[in-house]
């Protein structure tokens, strides 16, 4: 069975090109130093080198959701943080922002631990999902509503390393997860 290749949303370069941006606004927003939390696992790539990009001092602490039930909106943390952001700058790093609801259940728990701030660096805005009023105070790419694979984002557990951003077809994976493997590696 042959598979169409998927089509490349951002090759390598320009996602450097969006860190490279994001992390000069972070460090002109954020001159005095920031949390950078990462919400594990799709963001991990994109919180790496936003890291290394930024030329401000930060803490990296990662908290991780897990939902309820499928379509429910609910989630529960799964992974919280090691650090107190009383008092601290922080900024929330995304791998895709889609329906707001994960995201505003994260920064509504940081201002319950009395963050001085929290801001939301996303790599992909997909707000044609959305559902609660959030948007990204730093973003990488405005995404259409398709689904990505690659540099954090996966289909169980696969294309999660893949040092680009392509657009695969979730019917195709649901029949065959590692549809993408052969030609995309």
């Amino acid at each position: 069975m042959g598979h169409a290749e998927p089509e490349l949303f951002a090759s390598r370069e320009a996602i450097q090109q969006a860190v490279g941006r994001v992390a000069s606004e972070i460090s002109g927003q954020c001159s005095d130093g920031a949390v950078l939390v990462s919400v594990l696992k799709g963001s991990l790539p994109f919180l790496a080198d936003l890291v290394r990009a930024v030329d401000i001092s930060v803490e990296v602490d990662f908290m991780a959701l897990s939902r309820f039930a499928a379509d429910s909106g609910r989630v529960r943390l799964v992974k919280d943080l090691d650090c107190d952001v009383s008092g601290r700058e922080v900024v929330l790093v995304e791998d895709i922002v889609d329906t707001g609801l994960s995201l505003g259940y994260l920064v509504g728990e940081l201002h319950r631990r009395s963050a001085a701030s929290v801001a939301v660096a996303a790599l992909l805005n997909r707000s044609a999902r959305r559902i609660l009023p959030i948007e990204p105070d730093y973003m990488g790419f405005e995404a259409p509503d398709e689904f990505f694979l690659g540099y954090g984002l996966d289909w169980a557990g696969r294309y999660r390393n893949l040092d680009r951003l392509v657009i695969g077809d979730p019917d195709l994976l649901a029949d065959d997860p590692d549809a993408y493997v052969s030609i995309l590696y």
